[in-house]
């Protein structure tokens, strides 16, 4: 079978084609081939390496994806050759932490696929029973493969972490991109206002669409103050934050008295600075995401079916143009995901 290598840390050029064995299913496994899956800033970390992190190498990229099932392993049931299903982004023992207030959150030993072990960018995968998901009717097959990580990661930051409330402001950087896209429409949903910035005209137009009720410029100096002034001079309950230095300070800026900022990621860089006075005396939290709790797919995908979620795809690829789909992401061009079809 046809599978994609990160060789070593670098460019795109480190993204090879290989010729793999062909994976049959263990006890409690599931054969699935590969019908697409959907590239993520994620897999540019990986590809390009991460301070202080050592990843096995060579490592199969892709965290997000959907399939057939082909052939089931002994024992497996409530499952069958020839259906549907979401590819689930990560693995566990299945123990989930909760907090303080009982929410479901990733358990302490949880793995991402793609990063920490071998992901789903190939023809057919191997995979425990648990970690896949019937698709709803509804669902379609190619595009359901850029929802798992940026709408469960969405999910995590608004509702897990920050536990944005009806009525509230929410602003989100980057409403253009895959977690961004996604953000905009659970906080409209939950009955949030919603302020987002993108970086040019295209993004602007696409981020009104998907709900958002204003929108501004974050390549303009000014956007801070733009935001402060569309909130009355409040400023936002919530800031869901993924990009990082670029952003940050306004961030902050535009963050309401008892505000919540949360993050899940840096795209611009690992090192942001607070200034603390302003953290206490108003009282705010800066709070931190990774992925949310499995329990939010079914209610997810229950929107997708609906037509309340709808994942942005910018292009559909075959995997043999893996090189080009990392440097179109990498080139900020990108409105919502690439699509890559296993096969092609």
């Amino acid at each position: 079978m046809q599978a994609v290598h990160v060789t070593a840390h670098g460019d795109p050029s480190v993204l090879q084609l290989v010729e793999l064995p062909r994976p049959s299913p263990a006890a409690g496994e599931v054969l699935v081939k590969v019908a697409a899956i959907s590239v993520n800033h994620l897999d540019l970390w990986v590809r390009r390496g991460m301070p202080g992190v050592k990843l096995p190498l060579p490592m199969i990229p892709g965290c997000d994806g959907t399939g057939e099932i082909v052939e089931l392993g002994a024992g497996v049931s409530g499952l069958k050759v020839g259906q549907q299903v979401l590819l689930e982004p990560g693995s566990s023992s299945g123990k989930s932490a909760h907090d303080l207030a009982g929410e479901d959150h990733l358990s302490d030993d949880y793995q991402i696929r793609g990063e920490h072990f071998d992901g789903l960018a190939r023809e057919f995968v191997a995979l425990e029973a648990r970690f896949v998901m019937p698709l709803p009717a509804g669902c379609d097959l190619v595009r359901s493969a850029a929802i798992p990580l940026v709408f469960l990661t969405a999910w995590g930051l608004l509702v897990s972490r920050a536990r944005l409330a009806k009525g509230e402001t929410v602003l989100v950087l980057g409403g253009a991109s895959g977690v961004g896209s996604a953000a905009i429409q659970i906080a409209r949903d939950l009955g949030a206002r919603v302020i987002s910035t993108v970086g040019s005209e295209k993004k602007l137009e696409l981020a009104r669409s998907l709900g958002a009720h204003e929108v501004v410029r974050h390549d303009q100096p000014d956007w801070p103050q733009a935001v402060r002034k569309l909130s009355g001079g409040r400023g936002a309950d919530v800031v869901v934050e993924h990009v990082g230095p670029a952003t940050w300070a306004g961030s902050m800026r535009v963050l309401a008295r008892n505000g919540r900022l949360v993050t899940c990621g840096g795209t611009s860089g690992p090192s942001v600075e607070i200034q603390l006075p302003h953290l206490f005396i108003k009282n705010q939290s800066v709070l931190g995401s990774t992925m949310g709790p499995k329990n939010a797919f079914p209610a997810i995908f229950a929107r997708v079916a609906s037509g309340a979620y709808k994942p942005v795809i910018d292009r559909i690829l075959p995997l043999s143009k893996v090189r080009e789909a990392h440097e179109l992401l990498e080139s900020r061009s990108v409105l919502g995901k690439i699509v890559l079809i296993p096969g092609g």
